[in-house]
């Protein structure tokens, strides 16, 4: 079974948000009151959300900073798990009937 792409916020950002509602980047950097090239880093995966963004994201699109935040914390352990997993299956769960 082929493994699906592991999907940055940004691309959400993008995709669900801004083009289905006609918004640039650039539109949405100065209703929310941050710089245009930090919009573009997000979308092009260049850079995290931060809880800053977060709850900007959320006061203009109506949803909650949790949303966002998780769509990044998804992200960020899909990545880990990616990149380390030969090292996380080494390890073995802590027996507490043993202790």
């Amino acid at each position: 079974m082929e493994k699906l792409k592991n999907i940055h916020p940004g691309e959400i950002l993008s995709e669900e948000f801004l083009k289905p509602m006609g918004i640039t980047a650039y539109k949405l950097a100065k209703e929310i009151h941050i710089p245009q090239t930090r919009i573009s880093k997000i979308i092009l995966g260049k850079r995290r959300i931060t809880a800053d963004s977060a709850i900007r994201f959320s006061k203009f699109f109506g949803t909650s900073p949790k949303f966002w935040l998780g769509l990044q914390d998804d992200f960020d352990l899909e990545e880990e798990r990616n990149s380390k997993q030969t090292e996380f299956d080494s390890i073995i769960q802590f027996d507490f009937n043993q202790a």
